[in-house]
């Protein structure tokens, strides 16, 4: 007779763990008014240059500061500091994604006192970062054009956790053979509610009304 084998899902005790951790770390910004925007992509897509973007079409608006957080160099920290942004960085020590409490000790390293807004810059990667639920108040994800518009049927659970998709790069619609439609099709088959926005971070065109909806839900998630 067989001895019969123990199955430990460990996956998915790891996952309820952290969304427990996630929901208290939501409760504790919400106590100190912080809104925590987590930013997921590939690399590439532009996260660095809309953030330098969204620092200039913010100002005035609301404090912005930044969480950088990569396997390794600050060298997105340090382009963000130069521009006169709040910013630190987190190495996760070889892990693809942040997760709550990873957050959490950013967060207070950051300092929280004086904070209203707080981009999390996550780790470069269309699949680990989705997985776990950093403890933010709202999850946007950039695409660039030259990705194509087919990432949402390949990349499904980033599009279904985000509340907001932002296009980077326009710019070069021309040279790309990139199909807004299918774009927004293959967007709205994954997750319906997701609002999408345009933008090129180069040339500034579409960043005011990115900067107009992540104060709407600042001001909402802070009253």
């Amino acid at each position: 007779m067989e001895d019969k084998i123990r199955i430990i899902e460990v996956k998915r005790s790891i996952f309820a763990d952290n969304d427990a951790d996630a929901e208290r770390l939501r409760q504790e910004l919400k106590e100190k008014k912080v809104f925590l925007l987590n930013l997921m992509s590939s690399p590439g897509s532009g996260k660095t240059t809309t953030l330098l973007a969204l620092a200039k079409a913010l100002k005035g608006r609301i404090k912005m500061g930044v969480m950088e957080a990569d396997i390794d160099s600050a060298v997105d920290a340090e382009t963000m500091t130069k521009a006169g942004v709040k910013s630190i960085q987190i190495h996760t020590g070889g892990m693809c994604h942040l997760d709550a409490d990873m957050t959490r000790q950013g967060l207070y390293e950051f300092g929280l006192d004086d904070a209203e807004l707080v981009i999390l810059e996550n780790v470069g990667n269309l699949v680990c970062p989705a997985e776990f639920d950093t403890g933010a108040v709202k999850n946007m994800t950039i695409l660039s054009v030259p990705e194509g518009d087919d990432k949402p049927l390949k990349y499904p659970l980033m599009y279904e956790k985000c509340d907001l998709l932002v296009v980077n790069k326009t710019d070069v619609l021309p040279y790309f053979d990139f199909n807004k439609e299918k774009l927004e099709a293959n967007a709205k088959l994954r997750n319906p509610n997701i609002t999408i926005l345009y933008i090129s971070a180069k040339t500034g065109e579409g960043v005011e009304a990115l900067a107009d909806w992540i104060v709407k839900e600042a001001e909402s998630w802070r009253n």
